[in-house]
Protein backbone atom coordinates (compact mmCIF):
# COMPACT_ATOMS: atom_id res chain seq x y z
CA UNK A 1 0.00 0.00 0.00
CA UNK A 2 2.82 2.39 0.87
CA UNK A 3 4.61 1.64 -2.40
CA UNK A 4 1.43 2.15 -4.41
CA UNK A 5 0.84 5.47 -2.63
CA UNK A 6 4.38 6.61 -3.42
CA UNK A 7 3.94 5.76 -7.09
CA UNK A 8 0.58 7.54 -7.18
CA UNK A 9 2.11 10.65 -5.60
CA UNK A 10 4.87 10.77 -8.21
CA UNK A 11 2.33 10.45 -11.02
CA UNK A 12 -0.04 13.02 -9.52
CA UNK A 13 2.77 15.57 -9.29
CA UNK A 14 2.94 15.52 -13.08
CA UNK A 15 -0.78 16.27 -13.57
CA UNK A 16 -1.77 19.66 -14.89
CA UNK A 17 -3.60 22.14 -12.68
CA UNK A 18 -6.59 21.83 -15.01
CA UNK A 19 -6.77 18.07 -14.45
CA UNK A 20 -6.50 18.40 -10.68
CA UNK A 21 -9.20 21.08 -10.59
CA UNK A 22 -11.48 18.99 -12.82
CA UNK A 23 -11.00 16.09 -10.41
CA UNK A 24 -12.01 18.31 -7.48
CA UNK A 25 -15.21 19.47 -9.17
CA UNK A 26 -16.12 15.89 -10.07
CA UNK A 27 -15.59 14.86 -6.45
CA UNK A 28 -17.71 17.76 -5.15
CA UNK A 29 -20.53 16.86 -7.53
CA UNK A 30 -20.32 13.20 -6.57
CA UNK A 31 -20.53 13.91 -2.84
CA UNK A 32 -23.41 16.33 -3.35
CA UNK A 33 -25.26 13.86 -5.57
CA UNK A 34 -24.79 11.02 -3.08
CA UNK A 35 -25.51 12.97 0.10
CA UNK A 36 -28.44 10.77 1.10
CA UNK A 37 -26.27 7.68 0.74
CA UNK A 38 -23.70 9.30 3.02
CA UNK A 39 -26.35 10.34 5.57
CA UNK A 40 -27.67 6.75 5.61
CA UNK A 41 -24.19 5.39 6.35
CA UNK A 42 -23.66 8.05 9.00
CA UNK A 43 -26.98 7.12 10.63
CA UNK A 44 -25.69 3.56 11.07
CA UNK A 45 -22.60 4.89 12.80
CA UNK A 46 -24.67 7.16 15.04
CA UNK A 47 -26.95 4.29 16.10
CA UNK A 48 -23.95 2.13 16.94
CA UNK A 49 -22.19 4.94 18.83
CA UNK A 50 -25.20 6.18 20.80
CA UNK A 51 -24.64 5.90 24.56
CA UNK A 52 -21.16 4.48 23.91
CA UNK A 53 -19.34 7.78 23.36
CA UNK A 54 -19.56 11.14 25.11
CA UNK A 55 -21.57 13.99 23.64
CA UNK A 56 -18.52 15.81 22.24
CA UNK A 57 -17.48 12.75 20.21
CA UNK A 58 -21.08 12.14 19.12
CA UNK A 59 -21.37 15.69 17.79
CA UNK A 60 -18.12 15.33 15.83
CA UNK A 61 -19.38 12.06 14.39
CA UNK A 62 -22.74 13.44 13.30
CA UNK A 63 -23.09 14.68 9.73
CA UNK A 64 -25.90 17.16 9.08
CA UNK A 65 -26.97 19.36 6.18
CA UNK A 66 -24.70 22.21 7.35
CA UNK A 67 -21.62 20.00 7.51
CA UNK A 68 -22.49 18.48 4.13
CA UNK A 69 -22.83 21.91 2.52
CA UNK A 70 -19.54 22.97 4.08
CA UNK A 71 -17.82 19.82 2.79
CA UNK A 72 -18.98 20.37 -0.78
CA UNK A 73 -18.33 24.13 -0.70
CA UNK A 74 -14.86 23.51 0.71
CA UNK A 75 -13.93 21.20 -2.16
CA UNK A 76 -15.15 23.70 -4.74
CA UNK A 77 -13.30 26.50 -3.01
CA UNK A 78 -10.07 24.47 -3.14
CA UNK A 79 -10.54 24.17 -6.90
CA UNK A 80 -10.59 27.98 -7.15
CA UNK A 81 -7.29 28.43 -5.31
CA UNK A 82 -3.97 29.04 -7.01
CA UNK A 83 -1.75 26.08 -7.80
CA UNK A 84 0.38 25.40 -4.71
CA UNK A 85 3.01 23.35 -6.58
CA UNK A 86 5.52 24.19 -9.32
CA UNK A 87 5.56 27.75 -8.02
CA UNK A 88 8.85 29.69 -8.18
CA UNK A 89 9.50 30.84 -4.62
CA UNK A 90 12.64 32.65 -5.71
CA UNK A 91 15.06 32.81 -8.62
CA UNK A 92 18.69 33.74 -7.91
CA UNK A 93 21.50 34.03 -10.40
CA UNK A 94 24.63 32.81 -8.63
CA UNK A 95 26.81 33.72 -11.57
CA UNK A 96 26.40 34.16 -15.32
CA UNK A 97 24.62 31.08 -16.70
CA UNK A 98 24.30 29.61 -13.17
CA UNK A 99 20.75 30.05 -11.86
CA UNK A 100 19.14 28.68 -8.70
CA UNK A 101 15.39 28.12 -8.51
CA UNK A 102 13.42 27.37 -5.33
CA UNK A 103 10.29 25.51 -6.47
CA UNK A 104 7.29 24.41 -4.42
CA UNK A 105 6.46 20.71 -4.66
CA UNK A 106 4.27 18.11 -2.92
CA UNK A 107 5.42 16.56 0.34
CA UNK A 108 4.70 13.08 -1.02
CA UNK A 109 2.69 10.53 0.96
CA UNK A 110 0.60 11.63 3.92
CA UNK A 111 -0.74 9.41 6.67
CA UNK A 112 -3.86 10.85 8.30
CA UNK A 113 -5.14 9.29 11.52
CA UNK A 114 -8.40 10.73 12.82
CA UNK A 115 -11.20 9.96 15.21
CA UNK A 116 -14.94 10.43 14.75
CA UNK A 117 -14.74 13.15 12.09
CA UNK A 118 -16.13 11.76 8.80
CA UNK A 119 -15.97 15.21 7.16
CA UNK A 120 -12.18 15.00 7.49
CA UNK A 121 -12.00 12.59 4.54
CA UNK A 122 -13.47 15.13 2.13
CA UNK A 123 -11.27 17.94 3.44
CA UNK A 124 -8.06 15.91 3.30
CA UNK A 125 -8.89 14.42 -0.09
CA UNK A 126 -9.58 17.82 -1.64
CA UNK A 127 -6.34 19.34 -0.39
CA UNK A 128 -4.42 16.21 -1.36
CA UNK A 129 -5.76 16.26 -4.93
CA UNK A 130 -4.91 19.94 -5.37
CA UNK A 131 -1.42 19.59 -3.85
CA UNK A 132 -0.71 16.17 -5.48
CA UNK A 133 -0.02 14.41 -2.17
CA UNK A 134 -1.14 10.78 -1.93
CA UNK A 135 -2.93 9.87 1.30
CA UNK A 136 -3.47 6.82 3.47
CA UNK A 137 -6.40 7.43 5.82
CA UNK A 138 -7.11 5.74 9.15
CA UNK A 139 -10.42 6.78 10.66
CA UNK A 140 -11.96 5.87 13.98
CA UNK A 141 -14.07 2.75 14.21
CA UNK A 142 -17.05 4.89 15.28
CA UNK A 143 -17.27 6.37 11.76
CA UNK A 144 -16.36 3.27 9.74
CA UNK A 145 -19.55 3.14 7.63
CA UNK A 146 -19.41 6.85 6.82
CA UNK A 147 -15.70 6.76 6.04
CA UNK A 148 -16.05 3.80 3.67
CA UNK A 149 -18.96 5.39 1.86
CA UNK A 150 -17.39 8.82 1.44
CA UNK A 151 -14.07 7.48 0.16
CA UNK A 152 -15.82 5.06 -2.18
CA UNK A 153 -17.76 7.96 -3.70
CA UNK A 154 -14.58 10.05 -4.06
CA UNK A 155 -12.55 7.25 -5.66
CA UNK A 156 -15.39 6.34 -8.03
CA UNK A 157 -15.39 9.94 -9.23
CA UNK A 158 -11.60 9.95 -9.67
CA UNK A 159 -11.71 6.69 -11.67
CA UNK A 160 -13.66 8.52 -14.37
CA UNK A 161 -10.56 10.63 -15.04
CA UNK A 162 -8.17 8.41 -16.97
CA UNK A 163 -5.20 10.66 -16.14
CA UNK A 164 -5.66 10.35 -12.39
CA UNK A 165 -3.46 7.63 -10.84
CA UNK A 166 -5.05 4.71 -8.97
CA UNK A 167 -4.31 4.21 -5.25
CA UNK A 168 -3.96 7.96 -4.70
CA UNK A 169 -6.44 7.84 -1.80
CA UNK A 170 -6.39 4.67 0.29
CA UNK A 171 -7.95 3.72 3.61
CA UNK A 172 -7.13 1.30 6.43
CA UNK A 173 -9.23 0.35 9.43
CA UNK A 174 -7.41 -1.87 11.93
CA UNK A 175 -5.17 -0.90 14.82
CA UNK A 176 -2.51 -3.16 13.32
CA UNK A 177 -2.55 -1.09 10.13
CA UNK A 178 -2.34 2.11 12.17
CA UNK A 179 0.72 0.71 13.97
CA UNK A 180 2.31 -0.05 10.58
CA UNK A 181 1.64 3.53 9.51
CA UNK A 182 3.40 4.88 12.58
CA UNK A 183 6.35 2.58 12.07
CA UNK A 184 6.66 3.11 8.33
CA UNK A 185 9.56 4.90 6.68
CA UNK A 186 7.46 5.32 3.53
CA UNK A 187 5.23 8.09 4.92
CA UNK A 188 6.54 11.64 4.63
CA UNK A 189 4.18 13.26 7.13
CA UNK A 190 1.61 12.02 9.66
CA UNK A 191 -1.37 14.20 10.55
CA UNK A 192 -3.43 13.18 13.60
CA UNK A 193 -6.92 14.69 13.89
CA UNK A 194 -8.58 14.02 17.22
CA UNK A 195 -8.33 14.37 20.96
CA UNK A 196 -5.29 14.86 23.13
CA UNK A 197 -4.74 11.14 23.77
CA UNK A 198 -4.68 10.29 20.06
CA UNK A 199 -2.32 13.11 19.13
CA UNK A 200 0.09 12.42 21.98
CA UNK A 201 0.06 8.69 21.18
CA UNK A 202 0.95 9.41 17.55
CA UNK A 203 3.66 11.89 18.53
CA UNK A 204 5.22 9.41 20.97
CA UNK A 205 5.09 6.35 18.71
CA UNK A 206 6.54 7.44 15.38
CA UNK A 207 9.78 8.79 13.98
CA UNK A 208 7.91 10.31 11.06
CA UNK A 209 7.29 14.09 11.30
CA UNK A 210 3.90 14.84 12.88
CA UNK A 211 1.73 17.87 12.14
CA UNK A 212 -1.00 18.70 14.63
CA UNK A 213 -1.92 19.84 18.09
CA UNK A 214 -2.72 17.94 21.25
CA UNK A 215 -4.79 20.58 23.04
CA UNK A 216 -7.14 23.41 22.20
CA UNK A 217 -6.90 25.53 25.33
CA UNK A 218 -8.24 28.82 23.94
CA UNK A 219 -8.69 32.02 25.96
CA UNK A 220 -10.64 35.26 25.79
CA UNK A 221 -9.35 38.21 27.80
CA UNK A 222 -11.94 40.86 28.69
CA UNK A 223 -9.97 44.08 28.96
CA UNK A 224 -11.22 46.89 31.21
CA UNK A 225 -12.49 48.85 28.20
CA UNK A 226 -14.34 45.94 26.57
CA UNK A 227 -17.79 46.68 25.18
CA UNK A 228 -20.29 44.60 27.15
CA UNK A 229 -22.54 43.51 24.28
CA UNK A 230 -19.61 42.72 22.00
CA UNK A 231 -17.88 40.72 24.72
CA UNK A 232 -21.03 38.80 25.63
CA UNK A 233 -21.72 37.83 22.02
CA UNK A 234 -18.11 36.82 21.36
CA UNK A 235 -17.83 34.64 24.47
CA UNK A 236 -21.19 32.94 23.87
CA UNK A 237 -20.33 32.23 20.23
CA UNK A 238 -16.84 31.01 21.13
CA UNK A 239 -18.25 28.58 23.70
CA UNK A 240 -21.64 27.46 22.38
CA UNK A 241 -21.56 27.64 18.55
CA UNK A 242 -19.72 24.27 18.48
CA UNK A 243 -18.44 23.39 21.97
CA UNK A 244 -16.63 20.24 20.84
CA UNK A 245 -14.37 22.12 18.43
CA UNK A 246 -10.72 22.67 19.29
CA UNK A 247 -11.13 26.42 18.74
CA UNK A 248 -13.90 26.70 21.30
CA UNK A 249 -12.93 28.97 24.22
CA UNK A 250 -12.05 27.18 27.48
CA UNK A 251 -11.00 30.06 29.77
CA UNK A 252 -12.33 33.59 30.22
CA UNK A 253 -9.96 36.08 31.81
CA UNK A 254 -11.60 39.17 33.29
CA UNK A 255 -9.71 42.40 33.96
CA UNK A 256 -10.25 43.38 37.60
CA UNK A 257 -11.52 46.79 36.44
CA UNK A 258 -14.09 45.40 34.01
CA UNK A 259 -17.14 46.75 35.79
CA UNK A 260 -19.79 44.61 34.12
CA UNK A 261 -18.27 41.26 35.12
CA UNK A 262 -21.26 40.13 37.29
CA UNK A 263 -23.74 40.93 34.50
CA UNK A 264 -21.55 39.15 31.96
CA UNK A 265 -21.30 35.98 34.04
CA UNK A 266 -25.06 35.97 34.55
CA UNK A 267 -25.60 36.33 30.80
CA UNK A 268 -23.28 33.38 30.15
CA UNK A 269 -25.19 31.21 32.63
CA UNK A 270 -28.45 32.17 30.94
CA UNK A 271 -26.91 31.01 27.64
CA UNK A 272 -26.48 27.53 29.11
CA UNK A 273 -22.78 27.84 29.97
CA UNK A 274 -21.54 26.19 33.16
CA UNK A 275 -18.99 28.46 34.83
CA UNK A 276 -16.08 27.16 36.89
CA UNK A 277 -14.18 29.66 39.04
CA UNK A 278 -11.63 27.27 40.53
CA UNK A 279 -10.87 24.48 38.08
CA UNK A 280 -8.59 21.58 38.98
CA UNK A 281 -6.41 22.64 36.06
CA UNK A 282 -6.22 25.77 33.92
CA UNK A 283 -4.97 23.57 31.07
CA UNK A 284 -8.09 21.42 30.73
CA UNK A 285 -10.06 21.18 27.50
CA UNK A 286 -13.72 20.73 28.39
CA UNK A 287 -15.10 20.10 24.92
CA UNK A 288 -18.57 21.08 26.12
CA UNK A 289 -20.48 24.06 27.48
CA UNK A 290 -18.22 24.47 30.52
CA UNK A 291 -16.09 27.59 30.84
CA UNK A 292 -13.41 28.35 33.43
CA UNK A 293 -13.02 32.00 34.41
CA UNK A 294 -10.56 34.05 36.38
CA UNK A 295 -10.13 37.67 37.42
CA UNK A 296 -6.66 39.02 36.59
CA UNK A 297 -4.87 42.22 37.53
CA UNK A 298 -4.47 43.47 33.99
CA UNK A 299 -3.09 42.94 30.49
CA UNK A 300 0.32 41.60 31.54
CA UNK A 301 -1.27 39.11 33.94
CA UNK A 302 -3.61 37.89 31.21
CA UNK A 303 -0.74 37.40 28.78
CA UNK A 304 1.30 35.56 31.42
CA UNK A 305 -1.64 33.26 32.19
CA UNK A 306 -2.20 32.44 28.51
CA UNK A 307 1.48 31.78 27.79
CA UNK A 308 1.69 29.60 30.92
CA UNK A 309 -1.48 27.51 30.62
CA UNK A 310 -2.48 27.84 26.97
CA UNK A 311 -1.79 25.36 24.21
CA UNK A 312 -0.70 27.89 21.59
CA UNK A 313 -3.90 27.42 19.59
CA UNK A 314 -6.08 30.56 19.52
CA UNK A 315 -6.47 33.41 22.01
CA UNK A 316 -8.44 36.64 21.87
CA UNK A 317 -8.60 40.04 23.54
CA UNK A 318 -11.84 42.03 23.62
CA UNK A 319 -11.00 45.70 24.08
CA UNK A 320 -11.52 49.25 22.89
CA UNK A 321 -7.91 50.09 23.68
CA UNK A 322 -5.89 49.77 20.44
CA UNK A 323 -2.44 49.86 22.13
CA UNK A 324 -3.51 47.07 24.51
CA UNK A 325 -4.72 45.02 21.57
CA UNK A 326 -1.38 45.44 19.81
CA UNK A 327 0.60 44.42 22.92
CA UNK A 328 -1.64 41.37 23.41
CA UNK A 329 -1.30 40.23 19.81
CA UNK A 330 2.47 40.70 19.85
CA UNK A 331 3.17 39.00 23.19
CA UNK A 332 0.75 36.06 23.19
CA UNK A 333 2.64 33.07 21.79
CA UNK A 334 -0.13 31.31 19.88
CA UNK A 335 -0.82 30.26 16.30
CA UNK A 336 -3.90 32.50 16.23
CA UNK A 337 -4.13 35.80 18.14
CA UNK A 338 -7.37 37.74 17.72
CA UNK A 339 -8.89 41.07 18.69
CA UNK A 340 -12.65 41.53 19.14
CA UNK A 341 -13.71 38.35 17.33
CA UNK A 342 -14.82 34.82 18.20
CA UNK A 343 -12.12 32.18 18.60
CA UNK A 344 -14.24 29.97 16.32
CA UNK A 345 -12.89 31.90 13.32
CA UNK A 346 -9.64 29.94 13.67
CA UNK A 347 -10.41 27.61 10.80
CA UNK A 348 -9.00 26.91 7.36
CA UNK A 349 -12.37 27.22 5.60
CA UNK A 350 -13.08 30.57 7.26
CA UNK A 351 -9.55 31.77 6.45
CA UNK A 352 -10.25 31.12 2.78
CA UNK A 353 -8.02 28.04 2.55
CA UNK A 354 -10.96 26.08 1.13
CA UNK A 355 -10.39 23.38 3.74
CA UNK A 356 -7.77 22.35 6.25
CA UNK A 357 -5.92 19.18 7.13
CA UNK A 358 -5.73 20.29 10.74
CA UNK A 359 -4.45 23.02 13.00
CA UNK A 360 -0.80 23.03 13.97
CA UNK A 361 0.51 24.63 17.15
CA UNK A 362 4.09 23.79 16.25
CA UNK A 363 6.61 26.26 14.89
CA UNK A 364 8.21 24.21 12.14
CA UNK A 365 6.93 24.05 8.55
CA UNK A 366 3.30 25.05 9.21
CA UNK A 367 1.34 26.82 11.97
CA UNK A 368 -2.34 27.47 12.62
CA UNK A 369 -4.97 26.13 10.20
CA UNK A 370 -3.04 24.15 7.61
CA UNK A 371 -4.27 24.38 4.05
CA UNK A 372 -2.55 23.91 0.72
CA UNK A 373 0.65 25.75 1.60
CA UNK A 374 1.15 23.47 4.59
CA UNK A 375 1.05 20.44 2.29
CA UNK A 376 3.90 21.62 0.11
CA UNK A 377 7.63 21.64 0.58
CA UNK A 378 10.23 22.85 -1.89
CA UNK A 379 13.20 21.70 -3.87
CA UNK A 380 16.17 23.60 -5.29
CA UNK A 381 16.85 23.42 -9.00
CA UNK A 382 20.26 24.64 -10.16
CA UNK A 383 20.86 25.11 -13.88
CA UNK A 384 24.37 25.78 -15.11
CA UNK A 385 26.67 25.56 -18.10
CA UNK A 386 29.47 23.27 -16.93
CA UNK A 387 30.67 25.27 -13.89
CA UNK A 388 32.81 23.55 -11.26
CA UNK A 389 33.34 24.54 -7.61
CA UNK A 390 37.16 24.53 -7.95
CA UNK A 391 37.07 27.68 -10.07
CA UNK A 392 35.23 29.54 -7.30
CA UNK A 393 37.37 28.08 -4.52
CA UNK A 394 40.54 29.15 -6.36
CA UNK A 395 39.20 32.65 -7.02
CA UNK A 396 39.12 32.25 -10.78
CA UNK A 397 35.38 32.96 -10.71
CA UNK A 398 33.20 34.82 -8.21
CA UNK A 399 29.54 34.55 -7.23
CA UNK A 400 27.44 37.67 -7.68
CA UNK A 401 24.15 36.32 -6.21
CA UNK A 402 21.73 38.49 -8.16
CA UNK A 403 18.02 38.24 -7.33
CA UNK A 404 15.91 37.75 -10.47
CA UNK A 405 12.23 38.46 -11.09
Amino acid sequence: MFKKAKQAALQAAMLSLETRNRALLMVANAIEGNSQKIFKANHKDLLAAEKKVDDAVFQRLKLDENKMRAMVAGIRDVAKLADPINHKLFVRQLDEDLTLFKISCPIGVLGVIFEARPDVIAQISALAIKSANAVILKGGRESKNTNETVLEIINTALEKLDQFPPNFLQQVFSREDAAKMLGSKELDLIIPRGGKELVEFVQNNTKTPVLGHADGICHIFADASADFEMLKNIVIDSKTQYPAACNSVETLLLHKDFAAAPELLESLRNAGIKLVEKPKSWSFEYGGKTLAYRVVDGLDAAIEHINTYGSGHTDCIVTNDAPNAEVFMDKVDSAGVFTNVSTRFSDGFRYGFGAEVGISTGKIHARGPVGLDGLTIYKYKLIGAGQIVKDYADGIKKFHHKEMK
